[in-house]
């Protein structure tokens, strides 16, 4: 039986355990490694998994290794897995942004298979985007357990080449901060119109979720569905025409390039 380790107990590790158990993993075949134990033994608690301070005896145990530490942990986390174990039949999978394969693998300094991932943070609801990064050592069964691990916590996407993940980051990854920003300004201008900061918020986030199930619930081009509620001449045709004649377009692409272009700084300032 597949047993996977999971160095880090913060948000992201825990989301994912916690998808795999209710997908119907076994929760003994999982174990997590933290080095204070309030974490860790509140996700053993919950779900029945094992649980360490000791990242190689998580490592020793599993052949699934997923690396949820801040990214400038990573190189000496891998650094001590390998000095210490055998990782010759071992898949590391990173969950941490800005940590390329290129970097884990001299950390590692052995031949061993490696996936980068990149969930966003809806993720940690069961909602989440993951794209996902395969090196040239990583076998058709340890992709399929991979895919796995990410599906528990939202859709998965393949890239062919490592460098497509800064793409995901601006597009899924940075991109639930951009709707809270575009939500909190409509919010705000609600509060101004005279609602409560409560009806405001309450106004403004099911709107959005009304929208977005809408996307999800029709197949069409999102243009289509944004063209059937903009009646010419209308309400929502007049705040349509404010934020295209503001330039609202070129304000995303800069932003989702200004992502893009931090990825890759991230990248490089973390070799």
């Amino acid at each position: 039986m597949t047993k996977i380790a999971f160095i880090g107990a913060g948000n992201m590790n825990g989301a994912i355990i916690s998808g795999l158990v209710k997908t119907g993993f076994a929760a003994q075949d999982i174990i997590v490694s933290n080095p204070s134990p309030e974490k860790r033994l509140a996700l053993q608690e919950q779900l029945g998994i094992k649980e360490t301070a000791d990242n190689i005896v998580a490592a020793n145990f599993a052949d699934f290794i997923v690396l949820g530490v801040k990214p400038h942990f990573i190189a000496d986390v891998c650094q001590k897995i390998s000095q210490e174990i055998d990782i010759s039949n071992k898949c590391f999978i990173s969950v941490a942004a800005g940590c390329t394969v290129a970097q884990m693998k001299k950390a590692l300094a052995k031949p061993c298979a490696i996936i980068r991932t990149m969930p966003n943070t809806p993720s940690q609801i069961g909602l989440g985007v993951s794209g996902l990064y395969a090196d040239e050592n990583v076998n058709p069964q340890q992709k399929i357990i991979a895919e796995e691990l990410m599906s528990s916590v939202g859709i998965i996407k393949w890239l062919a080449t490592e460098d497509e993940i800064d793409n995901i980051i601006a597009v899924s990854g940075s991109a639930p901060a951009y709707f809270f920003l575009f939500m909190e300004a409509m919010e705000k201008q609600a509060i101004t119109l005279g609602f409560s900061a409560q009806e405001s918020r309450e106004l403004v986030q099911q709107t959005a979720l009304g929208a977005a199930q809408m996307v999800v619930n029709n197949d069409i081009p999102i243009s289509e569905l944004r063209a059937k509620v903009t009646s010419k001449g209308g309400t929502t045709n007049a705040a349509i025409n404010s934020f295209i004649d503001d330039g609202l377009e070129q304000i995303v692409t800069n932003a989702m390039n200004s992502a893009l272009h931090r990825a890759k700084e991230m990248a490089q300032n973390n070799g």
